[in-house]
């Protein structure tokens, strides 16, 4: 054993390992995001000439997220949410399936203690008489240790870290969902809430206005028609009113299940009130992208997969292992710690892949095919993040102008409205004239909340498209 171990742990250090080089694969997607667009407020958006600028874009999602509400249900939604707990627990899997692969690239060592006892007949024993045997053996053993020569074990194990990294990144895009998902929820049942104050507010007044054309038919200056359009106008109201309700109710239950606890939410806020959330100036170049959580994800599980193929290649080659053990053996249990008991053995093993029916050459092919795979799933989420990013930037942009002429065809149909319920009121103006002025005046305001949400969102999905905050380290 003296002579022979020191040669083998030589081969061993002098190992090498077949994994190829790991290359980042190209991101195939444009250097820079192409607009010129406006932010609201006239502030002047980075374009593709402005890359060497810095994103304006706070980091933290407290910063990003002022409002104190949503903050508290943001903090609510990553302390109880389910999903994200289960996200956790997948981290916590892969690390300890990465600490079984490291593990194995140390030798297990174990303490054994055995008794053998055998009976052998005379007619098989050499000596022609019946033989009762026993051993007593105290050792402490290694077994079936593999020595990394070809590096096929580290490759398994650079293997496992990978995965465990990658799952790491994945809870963190999660993270960065779930913040943003809140915020989405969050500002859809304020959408909701005012378009339901609105619907609330058109339904007394269409009460009102069939009042009134109840008194008109009655003193004769409307028919009986002007009062069933009244009616109509009124149960419409009520119906839309009913329907804002339910939308509304569903989305706080929405929202609830994304806090993943019995959160109130809070009432009394308006899409108008500023500080809801952040503005973001983008001026970085799409180089960014590649520290987005997800982005880093598919390329662990890259890494992952090129590591594997190291470790397909290795198996073509020998193995060499190492099974010893060192201690004390006795024929009776009270001689086993005598002077003269001791005992060793050391059995190196070398085997060689003669025929396997092509199973290992396939093995190769398949880690090659998965990690072609992993370029295609690698380069596809690049490509995804960029296209999150570039239509939130074309979004930001329609809509900013949407929602200013919505607002200016909003203060056009109150004065309209005005005027018509003024003239219809002085005999000069038909009730189908001034039902038609509070249908368009309505539709404006709600048409208006709800590009006002979408705006909002879209600054809300900026801190999710853009990575966020990915703050924290993986460790092993």
């Amino acid at each position: 054993m003296r002579k022979t171990l020191p040669l083998v742990m030589a081969l061993a250090v002098a190992g090498c390992s077949f994994t190829p080089d790991y290359q980042r694969p190209a991101a195939p997607v444009p250097a820079a995001w192409a607009t010129d667009a406006k932010v609201p407020g006239g502030t002047h958006r980075a374009g593709a000439g402005d890359t060497a600028k810095s994103a304006a874009m706070p980091t933290d999602w407290r910063a990003f997220f002022p409002d104190p509400s949503l903050q508290q249900l943001i903090a609510a939604a990553l302390e109880h949410n389910r999903d994200l707990r289960i996200a956790i627990g997948r981290v916590d899997e892969a690390r300890a399936q990465a600490g079984i692969a490291r593990a194995e690239r140390f030798p297990t060592l174990d303490i054994a203690a055995q008794r053998a006892a055998s009976l052998t007949p005379a007619d098989l024993s050499g000596t022609g008489r019946q033989q009762n045997s026993q051993r007593y053996d105290v050792n402490l053993a290694v077994a079936s240790f593999e020595l990394d020569f070809w590096g096929r074990v580290k490759s398994l194990d650079d293997a496992g870290r990978a995965n465990f990294i990658a799952s790491d990144y994945a809870r963190q895009a999660f993270r960065l969902s779930l913040i943003a998902d809140v915020a989405n929820a969050w500002l859809s049942q304020l959408e909701l809430g005012e378009r339901l104050e609105l619907a609330r507010a058109t339904v007394k007044s269409r009460v009102e206005t069939r009042t009134l054309v109840a008194r008109r038919r009655d003193v004769g200056l409307a028919a009986d028609l002007d009062y069933l359009q009244a009616d109509g106008a009124f149960q419409n109201a009520r119906a839309e009113a009913a329907s804002l309700a339910r939308s509304q109710a569903a989305a706080v239950n929405a929202l609830r299940l994304l806090v993943g606890a019995a959160a109130e939410v809070p009432a009394g806020r308006t899409l108008a009130q500023q500080g809801l959330v952040a503005d973001v100036a983008v001026g970085l170049p799409s180089e960014v992208l590649l520290a987005r959580p997800d982005v880093l994800a598919a390329e662990q599980k890259l890494v992952a997969a090129n590591a594997n193929i190291g470790a397909a290649r290795a198996a073509f080659l020998p193995k060499i292992v190492l099974t010893a053990a060192l201690g004390t053996a006795s024929r009776g249990l009270t001689g086993l710690f005598d002077a003269g008991s001791g005992a060793w053995s050391f059995t190196p093993a070398l085997r060689l892949p003669l025929f396997d029916a092509g199973r290992t050459a396939d093995n190769v092919d398949l880690a090659k095919a998965r990690k072609n795979i992993a370029v295609a799933e690698y380069e596809k989420a690049i490509q995804q993040a960029f296209r999150e990013v570039a239509d939130l930037l074309a979004a930001r942009s329609q809509l900013t102008e949407q929602l200013q002429a919505q607002e200016a065809n909003v203060t056009a149909q109150s004065r309209r409205l005005m005027i018509v319920e003024a003239r219809y009121k002085a005999g000069v103006a038909s009730h189908l004239e001034l039902l038609d002025a509070q249908r368009e005046h309505f539709a404006a305001q709600q048409s208006a909340l709800a590009v006002r949400r979408q705006l909002l969102a879209t600054s809300a999905g900026f801190y999710k498209a853009l990575g966020g905050s990915v703050a924290g380290e993986t460790s092993l």
